[in-house]
């Protein structure tokens, strides 16, 4: 069986690198399903749900803004998040996505903004994610 090499990197850290038969990406546009001999590409990711297949088994990971580019070969994501579903801590989660509510509704400046808005963006990505595979989705 034909397979692609899938990189996934966040400022942290390398999460992913392994062969796998297809990922699917939540591009700004929708879903992008990606087999080995896909088309290049290079476009944008959004905040969402990552769909690795990799020998027969699925695994479901939370990712956040980012970008992919995409070979018949490769498909290397480069994202501000990355997280597995058996990684992710849905009463911390929550608990984050509250906190970030509450300082949305305080004076902030322009990048306390982004940063906060972007952490509530997470957070909600995380708890989709999860909330979603917890249900068998």
């Amino acid at each position: 069986m034909a397979t692609l090499r899938l990189e996934i990197v966040t400022p942290e850290a390398r999460v992913f690198s392994a062969d796998v038969e297809n990922v699917t990406l939540p591009g700004v546009d929708g879903q992008l399903g990606i087999y080995p001999m896909h088309v290049p590409l290079m476009t944008q990711i959004s905040c969402g749900e990552l769909v690795i297949r990799q020998n027969g088994a699925t695994r479901h990971l939370a990712v956040g803004d980012g970008f992919v580019e995409i070979t018949g070969e490769r498909v290397a994501v480069l994202t501000e998040m990355a997280i597995d579903t058996d990684h992710i801590n849905e009463a911390e989660v929550e608990k984050a996505r509250k906190e970030a509510e509450e300082r949305l509704k305080k004076q902030l400046n322009d990048e306390e903004i982004a940063v906060t808005e972007a952490a509530l963006a997470h957070a909600i990505t995380q708890l989709e994610v999860k909330r979603r595979r917890s249900e068998g989705v």
